[in-house]
């Protein structure tokens, strides 16, 4: 698993064979097959793995103020963007299937852990369309700044993990103008 989650996180998924997989974990290729059954497993597997280590650094560490664990979270977002930058990318991009059946829903998995992480972390039991409308925008706005920065690279990591949790301020502080639970929200983070 170690292998192919190096491998994808290196290459497109399209572009490493169970050859390139067996080989780098020093396996034969039978086993590997053995194991998996195919390409699409190995890589729904590895994908698996990754969320799964994803979501272990997003958990709230030091039980500090919602927002400074949430720059915390974001930090330790990135570490994970930057290790496994091009798995990252084409997951997001669209990679094998297109990101529809089991590759889909690993992502949107992803993303609904993450909105139930941020949600627990706020003192949220049940968001109202607003606030889950926000928090949403929010999730998919980090994932788009991951990619920028992973193409472009011409903004420090430290500056823009900033500016995604005065994002999230933002977003809120325009919520709160429409919903009164997220003005007490914005109250209680204040």
């Amino acid at each position: 698993m170690a292998a192919a989650l190096e491998l994808f996180s290196t290459r497109d998924a399209e572009d490493v064979s169970i050859d390139d997989v067996a080989s780098a974990a020093g396996a034969s290729r039978a086993l590997v097959y053995h194991y998996f059954g195919g390409k699409q497993e190995l890589y729904v597997a590895a994908l698996t793995s990754a969320a799964e280590q994803l979501e272990s650094r997003l958990r709230p560490q030091n039980g500090g103020r919602p927002l400074d664990e949430l720059a915390s979270g974001l930090k330790r977002y990135f570490d994970f963007v930057e290790e496994h930058a091009a798995g990252f990318a084409a997951l997001l991009r669209g990679g094998p299937a297109n990101r529809t059946g089991e590759v889909g829903e690993i992502v949107d998995g992803v993303r609904r852990r993450l909105f139930r992480l941020i949600q627990k972390q706020m003192g949220v039991e049940e968001p109202s369309p607003v606030l889950r409308t926000t928090l949403r925008s929010w999730i998919a706005s980090v994932e788009t700044a991951g990619l920028d920065w992973l193409e472009h690279r011409d903004i420090e990591r430290p500056m823009l993990e900033r500016m995604l949790v005065e994002h999230m301020v933002a977003l809120l502080g325009v919520a709160a103008t429409h919903d009164r639970d997220v003005a007490a929200l914005m109250e209680r983070l204040g």
